[in-house]
């Protein structure tokens, strides 16, 4: 059986959607902390058990039988919790009920050396399942494409996009990812470690997406940048989050967000959903 962890967030609920169109329903379960938001996935013949990365205890019985589990990376930073610590829980649990192997939705930019916090987190987390005695996959994904949009989302009001100086991102859609997750768990022997990264075609910066989104939308959207230190005044954030986002936006100076590479269309294919397309389709609903 392969097991989903975070099965009710946008990613994992779509792994798990694009896995059960590939294996019987029954092979697959997931691993979630409230059982009634994967109702949906129950009804269609997946097992949904209860299993929290702060609850060490209650990862053995919703891995139980699992031949592979899909680790979605833990937000527990984001709310001062510890991303490591959750993830160890999960690969001793793996351990204890007799996974062969983890794949785990690592990043494009992990590296002990990175700028950008979480990518610090991945690579901690592949440096703890090289050490683990199971086989594993890291999927090294491109750059979240609704993250974009996020980011963008005042500027598609106010026709401007304030920013420190920042580099190129391949943008990535979740939808994507998560059809080359289900191929790699699919396919048990396809790749182990990092994978190269999962990236669309396209590496683009702000002023990029402001001049595509003005041209969709008819009507000018510019971007404008500030200096680094300006970062928590102009976005009204606190000191902590900024830290966090100047940390991604130093990072992308550095090109760690950019290279692209033709291995996510390789596996699916044909080629990656576009940042124009998903603006189109997100912007024109």
């Amino acid at each position: 059986m392969i097991i989903i962890t975070g099965a009710t967030g946008q990613l994992g609920h779509a792994i798990a959607m694009q896995l059960i169109a590939r294996l019987p329903a029954d092979q697959v379960g997931v691993s979630v902390r409230d059982p009634r938001k994967a109702a949906d996935l129950e009804a269609l013949g997946v097992r949904v058990r209860q299993g929290d990365f702060s609850d060490p205890a209650s990862l053995s019985h919703a891995f139980e039988d699992a031949s592979q589990i899909l680790l979605v990376s833990s937000n527990a930073r984001s709310q001062g919790g510890d991303p490591l610590a959750q993830h160890a829980a999960v690969i001793n649990a793996a351990r204890t009920v007799g996974a062969r192997r983890i794949v785990y939705t690592s990043q494009i930019a992990a590296s002990p050396t990175s700028a950008f916090g979480p990518a610090l987190d991945h690579a901690a987390t592949e440096k703890m399942l090289a050490e683990s005695g199971l086989a594993w996959t890291a999927l090294r994904n491109g750059f979240y494409a609704s993250s974009a949009l996020g980011m963008m989302k005042k500027a598609f009001e106010t026709g401007v996009m304030a920013t420190p100086a920042g580099g190129k991102f391949v943008w990535t859609t979740h939808d994507d990812l998560a059809e080359a997750a289900a191929i790699i768990l699919a396919n048990e022997g396809k790749y182990g470690g990092p994978t190269p990264p999962l990236t669309g075609s396209q590496a683009l910066g702000f002023a990029d997406l402001t001049e595509m989104a003005s041209e969709i939308l008819g009507r000018p959207i510019r971007h404008e940048t500030f200096p680094d230190d300006q970062l928590a005044a102009r976005l009204g954030v606190p000191a902590g989050a900024a830290k966090f986002m100047l940390g991604m936006y130093t990072a992308s100076r550095a090109g760690e967000f950019g290279p692209v590479n033709p291995t996510l269309a390789e596996l699916l294919g044909r080629p990656p959903e576009t940042m124009r397309e998903l603006m189109t389709a997100t912007l024109k609903v």
